[in-house]
């Protein structure tokens, strides 16, 4: 039997200064903040340079701000980027998703950056548990979710959800119990998006 061809999407922004991690801004200043959206998008991708080790995957950069060579020229040509689609965080999760998918696609991973304690793991349990569930979540500490897994699409998953909100994964789950879908849960992890979050990022030292 083949296995299925997996994807994992990340989410990130082009580092401009004022325009990331906009949220930890009044506590490290502009310039800190966009660093440390730097430094965690590139250790994101050397965990995922790991996970390639043990499996067969296509990468699929989703990005906002810069341009595509602006993107190649900071984290490298090995990947495929796309731009990010303008709507709501919903919108464009779907619109990934279905792009991925239409790629025949058959196990489709999505995660941000702002997860320090993700490691490569964890994916790999994520990529393992998709080939006996639906669909596979990471919940956050702050009610939200790092990473979100499918082998398929429905696009109620992503509509009528209060992005931002402590209430993301309590709704998105409701919504997977209504389509009377498998669900796998990873270990609660912590996002690092509030200044009160800084503290447990490893690398705060140099923050």
């Amino acid at each position: 039997m083949l296995s299925a061809k997996k994807s994992l999407i990340i989410f990130t922004r082009y580092p401009e200064i004022g325009k990331t991690k906009t949220r930890l801004i009044p506590a490290i200043g502009a310039e800190k903040a966009t660093d440390l959206h730097r430094q965690m998008t590139e250790e994101t991708l050397s965990k995922v340079q790991q996970l390639k080790e043990f499996l067969d995957l296509d990468i699929r950069i989703y990005f906002v701000g810069g341009n595509l060579d602006l993107m190649k020229g900071w984290l490298g040509k090995q990947y495929n980027y796309y731009l990010q689609i303008e709507g709501d965080l919903g919108l464009k999760m779907y619109s990934a998703f279905d792009d991925t998918f239409i790629q025949d696609n058959q196990q489709v991973i999505i995660i941000g950056i702002d997860c320090p304690q993700l490691n490569y793991h964890i994916l790999q349990e994520a990529f393992v548990a998709l080939n006996n569930h639906d669909l596979v979540i990471g919940k956050a500490q702050d009610g939200g979710y790092y990473l979100l897994g499918l082998n398929q699409l429905n696009k109620t998953l992503f509509t009528n959800i209060n992005w931002g909100t402590s209430q993301v994964f309590s709704q998105t789950m409701a919504i997977a119990n209504k389509l009377k879908w498998s669900v796998y849960q990873l270990p609660v992890l912590r996002d690092i998006d509030t200044p009160e979050d800084l503290k447990f990022y490893q690398h705060i030292d140099s923050f």
